[in-house]
């Protein structure tokens, strides 16, 4: 399957943006998906996951209650709405996708297709 991740772009501190990810195959109904992001010298990490069904999600504490993952399964597009951005959320965020009716998985190593990055920059 491929990943298309964007909406990412310069906003200012406080402001709001919403990142895409559309998949190619219908099997994305299927998928658990995820996003993450990596600061630069940073290492990957994690941020927002959402499962096959939408009915459990998961995310980093250092976005909750500002970030919303959601899904739409007719047009194969996963989102991650954020608000009340900072400097620190500035970053490049892939989406990744977990088969196999997968789960809210907070892990790498549970994603087995990853879309490019959409850099993300937050301005002080």
């Amino acid at each position: 399957v491929q990943l298309q991740a964007s909406g990412g772009g310069l906003v200012q501190a406080g402001g709001s943006l919403r990142l895409s990810c559309a998949a190619s195959e219908r099997t994305f109904s299927t998928y658990g998906m995820g996003w993450f992001r990596q600061a630069p010298g940073k290492e990957r990490e994690f941020v927002a996951a959402i499962s096959w069904t939408g009915s459990h999600t998961a995310y980093a504490d250092s976005v909750k209650s500002r970030f919303t993952i959601s899904r739409d399964i007719v047009k194969n597009t996963v989102y991650l709405q954020m608000i009340s951005l900072k400097p620190e959320d500035t970053a490049v965020y892939c989406c990744a996708a977990k088969p196999d009716y997968g789960g809210a998985s907070r892990y790498t190593k549970d994603y087995a297709f990853w879309g490019q990055g959409t850099l993300v920059t937050v301005s002080s």
